[in-house]
């Protein structure tokens, strides 16, 4: 059996597994189910990394079948994760108590002609008010659910110009949002004819609607994550000549100083898949991000302590649960495991 068939066949396996335990799950409670296929390892540089997750921790596929899964959040109040599949246009929800279905359509175009390969949501975040953020694709803009239905745009444009596709977000406490504008999203990416901004920034969106401008340095920005004291904002660059993740200082009005290089992961290009991409922040300041074969565990000061290997490419991680459960979007996946750490906001 040639290698690519060989590995349609296991991916086949693998989400019929998956679904087979998504229809077993329904009934459960709101404890782990057992059940799931599970796949990967834990990969540990360091020895700090076992007070953060065990070295035998279980890598569960919790949904399957899809196309590009990304930005993964999880609703408290309603106790259930969110997810995007871009090329699908959809937004996706799984329970623990009622499994998998769909939950918002269409989620990032609504166009009518063509729009390439990704036209949908990309990042997804709750707000202070419980309120579904997302960064879409096809509509070049970050848009908010409301809570008596619709959405409401909260930036589509610097300058007059529209952005290229905002990528993923975070939420400042103070209500400040913080995104990124690569070209991802774009049907011709680099060289669309509908580009009408030469470069991809880091904006803040200030709670009186305007949008700043913070940085340029980036070809590819990406994921971008706050620590818990929102003193530093850091940023990943999705290109293969220069996979690296910044860090930079957040100044009071919220602009930032000069920023640095928190990580470089070219030497890890050959370990796997991936480029640096989503990242999530648990209470203590460590940073859980995805990059090339899988999720990196980074200590605040950027030293490598494992990652978290699931054969697939990764994209993007967030918090759920009690806050110590890490959701993963991989590929045609969506993985978790638990760990002994608790996300940021739980």
């Amino acid at each position: 059996m040639k290698k690519n068939t060989r590995m349609k066949f296991l991916r086949l396996s693998l989400s019929l597994a998956v679904l087979a335990a998504c229809s077993c799950s329904i009934s459960a409670n709101t404890d782990m189910p057992s059940g799931f296929p599970t796949i990967g390892k834990i990969n540990k540089f360091d020895k700090r990394l076992d007070k953060l997750i065990d070295s035998d921790a279980k890598i569960e596929v919790i949904a399957s079948g899809f196309v590009w899964t990304e930005g993964p959040a999880w609703n408290k109040k309603g106790g259930f994760l969110v997810f995007s599949d871009i090329p699908r246009n959809v937004v996706m929800k799984w329970s623990p108590v009622d499994g998998l279905s769909e939950y918002l359509k269409p989620s990032g175009y609504t166009g009518v002609v063509d729009y390439g390969r990704e036209p949908g949501s990309n990042g997804l975040v709750y707000d202070a008010k419980g309120r579904l953020t997302l960064c879409e694709h096809g509509d070049r803009r970050v848009a908010v659910v409301t809570q008596d239905g619709g959405k409401r745009t909260l930036a589509d444009n610097y300058q007059g110009k529209r952005f290229n596709s905002p990528n993923d977000l975070v939420y400042h406490s103070n209500g400040n949002l913080y995104f990124t504008d690569p070209i991802y999203g774009l049907p011709n990416r680099a060289e669309d004819s509908r580009r009408e901004l030469d470069f991809c920034g880091v904006y803040l969106r200030r709670t009186d609607g305007e949008v700043v401008l913070l940085t340029k340095d980036f070809k590819r920005p990406n994921g971008i994550a706050l620590s818990p004291d929102e003193r530093t904002l850091y940023v990943a660059q999705s290109d293969n000549d220069a996979p690296i993740w910044r860090s930079y200082p957040v100044r009071d009005d919220g602009t930032l100083g000069k920023g640095k290089l928190f990580f470089n992961a070219k030497k890890f290009k050959k370990d796997g898949i991936g480029n640096p991409d989503g990242m999530t922040v648990d209470k203590q300041g460590n940073l859980w991000a995805t990059g090339p074969a899988g999720v990196y565990v980074f200590s605040p000061k950027g030293d490598l302590l494992g990652r978290i290997e699931m054969g697939e490419h990764a994209s993007n991680c967030a918090w759920g649960d009690d806050g110590s459960t890490l959701y993963m979007t991989v590929d045609m996946f969506v993985c978790r495991v638990r760990t002994k750490s608790v996300g940021l906001g739980f």
